[in-house]
């Protein structure tokens, strides 16, 4: 069975750092895009960050760019996300997400296979 479960969140003041992990299983991932999203209440899921396993290349979302790193252990199977200077609009459920590594896009959550359950981020003000 495939899971990704996400940790690391927590209650933040403004201006501080959290990292995120997500320990993958159930399968090979060395093929994959692991991806970063988030959730604000009201809003839609938006990108944040991914990486790919191959090559390591790594993209992000112009919002957290200079602010968040995403890296990997893959013999770990787990992907983080270093989230410095934090800011309350960053206030959201972080989701690690998994996809195939087939296509050039990475941004959009319905092209992502697998799914984590999420961890509360809070950043207060």
């Amino acid at each position: 069975q495939v899971q990704l479960v996400e940790s690391g969140g927590g209650l933040v003041q403004a201006g501080g750092s959290l990292r995120l992990s997500c320990a993958a299983s159930g399968r090979t991932f060395s093929s994959y895009v692991m991806g970063w999203f988030r959730q604000a209440p009201g809003k839609e899921r938006e990108f944040v960050a991914a990486i790919r396993w191959s090559g390591g290349r790594t993209i992000y979302a112009g919002v957290v760019k200079g602010r968040f790193t995403i890296s990997g252990d893959n013999t770990k199977n787990t992907v983080y996300v270093q989230m410095n200077s934090l800011k309350p609009v960053d206030t959201a459920v972080y989701y690690c997400a998994a996809k195939k590594d087939y296509l050039s896009t990475y941004d959009r959550p319905g092209l992502y296979d697998y799914w984590g359950q999420g961890t509360q981020v809070t950043v207060s003000s």
